[in-house]
């Protein structure tokens, strides 16, 4: 027997934007508790982002954001003792979840230069559908099309 759902915290929006997905790209961003540091990382970011698109920065993040977010992926299932990946669609929350934490690690892993800057040319990138981000999704949809074969596993889950 399943256990119940944990009751999900509900977020406010940032206090610039008044957006959600931006709130919930600072509390992907902060580390140890840092959240004032995050926010600034976030909002000195869409400063740079507005500065060099000439355009909305929520705008663009949101663009970001549907880029990056992959529809398809592939989840391990056993069955008749093999192992078979299986693709399945991704739900919408997860989907933001995927993609903010794809443009985050993309920015972690270059170096050299300030965290506003690499999160900024992740955002701009993936709003141009560019970038390692994209690349990541790209490889999340080409292992779920090589698999489709296994698509028939695909077990209809129970509301």
């Amino acid at each position: 027997m399943r256990r119940k759902h944990k009751p999900t915290s509900r977020l406010t929006p940032d206090l610039i934007y008044q957006n959600l997905k931006v709130e919930k790209l600072i509390n992907y961003v902060m580390e140890r508790g840092k959240k004032n540091t995050a926010r600034k990382i976030v909002y000195g970011a869409l400063e740079v982002v507005k500065e060099k698109m000439k355009a909305e920065p929520i705008e663009i993040f949101e663009q970001a954001i549907n880029n990056v977010g992959p529809q398809m992926e592939v989840r391990s299932r056993r069955v008749g003792g093999a192992n078979y990946q299986v693709p399945h669609e991704v739900r919408p929350e997860r989907r933001l979840s995927l993609g903010l934490r794809w443009i985050i690690d993309s920015a972690k892993a270059k170096s050299g230069r300030p965290m506003i800057d690499r999160l900024a040319d992740e955002i701009v990138n993936a709003s141009k559908n560019e970038g390692d981000a994209v690349k990541k999704k790209e490889n999340v949809h080409k292992m779920a099309e090589a698999n489709r074969a296994f698509a028939h596993f695909a077990v209809a889950r129970r509301k």
